[in-house]
């Protein structure tokens, strides 16, 4: 009896529950943040823990926070959350540092400040960017599966030696009973009797005889 292992991902994991957590995390920073500026002037901002948050920033929260939460329901789309976060934070980040001064250069200038970023919001970001590369490289937990197969008994490969030869002698049968209708519609197609001599021709085109059909 041979044992086949196999490795495979085993239930519920890791990258999932930090996806999920994640995204709730999001909601409820929104959602705090709204309780806090409103809905109604989204020009307008406050401040949530020292960081500064305006109608747009809480919507946006709010978005990732529900996308976070749909992709955790797959290893596979949860990691690609992962991926997500670190490339938009990690541009949000990067477009901060220029709102704030930090960089010389922001050719994004013309369309202003509508996330209302300040210095805080620039460090949350870049922590949020390094949050979702980790999350999209942490390892999965994987588990070994040691399956068993049953070796062909003789008895067995004895008995599909002989199907098989059944089948021969099956498909041979058919072959000769095919032949045999076949003379019986057309005698002349299985029997013909030989000719003599003097009823052999001579075949214009080979000039020869079949001497098989010849009577001696």
């Amino acid at each position: 009896m041979t044992h086949r292992v196999t490795v495979k991902v085993a239930g519920l994991q890791p990258v999932q529950i930090l996806a999920a957590l994640a995204g709730i995390a999001f909601i409820v920073f929104g959602v705090v943040g709204f309780t806090r500026t409103g809905v109604g002037d989204w020009s307008t901002h406050s401040f949530v823990l020292g960081f500064s948050v305006n109608p747009f920033h809480n919507l946006v929260h709010v978005v990732v926070g529900v996308l976070g939460l749909l992709m955790a329901l797959g290893s596979g789309t949860a990691r690609l959350y992962g991926w997500l976060l670190f490339l938009g934070y990690g541009a949000i980040f990067v477009w901060g540092l220029m709102i704030t001064g930090v960089l010389a250069q922001n050719p994004a200038s013309q369309f202003g400040n509508p996330l209302a970023l300040n210095t805080n919001d620039n460090w949350l970001h870049l922590g949020l960017a390094i949050f979702g590369l980790l999350l999209a490289v942490v390892p999965a937990r994987r588990r070994l599966i040691e399956e068993e197969e049953e070796p062909v008994l003789p008895e067995q490969r004895s008995s599909e030696f002989r199907d098989a030869h059944e089948v021969r002698d099956e498909k041979l049968h058919d072959g000769q009973t095919r032949e045999h209708r076949i003379e019986e519609m057309d005698p002349t197609v299985g029997h013909r009797e030989p000719i003599t001599n003097e009823q052999a021709t001579v075949d214009p085109k080979t000039d020869r005889v079949s001497q098989d059909k010849i009577k001696h």
